[in-house]
């Protein structure tokens, strides 16, 4: 990607998918920020990691929270002076889901607050870091549950938020053509605690493709939604 060590956030990294994320990206040399809400959940992760010999370290952030946002802008803008990659990853699906008959609109709110406000929140503030980068990109952790071309029942509030962060990713694409590439990606259906034991994919194969577009993606791949590297339909 660059001939430096990529600098690479990625958030709700303590766990799932993220934490799958932040393990390949530093077992491919990337100088990995995992950051999370808890801080010993995220310490943790890092400690995880380090038994594997993987260097990684920790940085709190709760996404939905200006200050927080703000304060890991200020500490890569110290360390670094530049970001290569934010990963979107961190995402909820609340308690309160149901379907778009039924589901709350507070729980549709608070599921927004996370799944989509935030990664655009994050991607305004650390968009400057990105374009002093040679390869700056942007991966949002989306979900085919989210495809408008293949929208069904239940989940409404889940569903809702990931369609809106998928045009959050285009309209991003488009502002910043040129500048920072920007994807969303379909980790599958995953074996994780959000996922359950039943899911059809391990959680390393979930990871794969936003590590994918981290490091591997041709620089001016950009404004798509992808599966294992591959465009799917929005």
């Amino acid at each position: 990607m660059t001939e430096h060590r990529p600098i690479i956030v990625v958030t709700g990294g303590n766990r799932g998918i993220g934490f799958e994320i932040c393990r390949q990206l530093a077992s491919r040399g990337a100088q990995v920020v995992l950051t999370a809400r808890k801080p010993d959940a995220g310490q943790e992760a890092v400690k995880q990691l380090s038994a594997q010999n993987l260097s990684v370290q920790f940085h709190p952030l709760d996404t939905t929270r200006a200050e927080s946002i703000a304060a890991l802008s200020e500490f890569l803008e110290q360390r670094f002076g530049h970001l290569d990659v934010l990963v979107n990853n961190a995402g909820i699906i609340t308690k309160e889901e149901a379907s778009g008959l039924e589901v709350k609109l507070a729980a549709v709110r608070e599921t927004l607050e996370t799944n989509t406000l935030a990664p655009l929140h994050l991607s305004q503030a650390l968009v400057p870091l990105l374009k002093r980068s040679k390869a700056g990109r942007i991966v949002n952790m989306s979900s085919g549950m989210g495809q408008l071309s293949n929208m069904e029942g239940g989940y409404a509030a889940y569903r809702i938020s990931k369609t809106a962060l998928n045009a959050v990713t285009a309209i991003l694409a488009a502002e910043l053509q040129d500048a920072v590439a920007v994807n969303a990606v379909c980790p599958g259906w995953v074996k994780t605690d959000m996922g359950g034991k039943n899911a059809e994919r391990e959680v390393s194969q979930g990871a794969a493709g936003a590590v994918w577009l981290a490091l591997d993606a041709p620089r001016d791949f950009t404004g798509n939604f992808t599966r294992d590297g591959k465009v799917i339909p929005w």
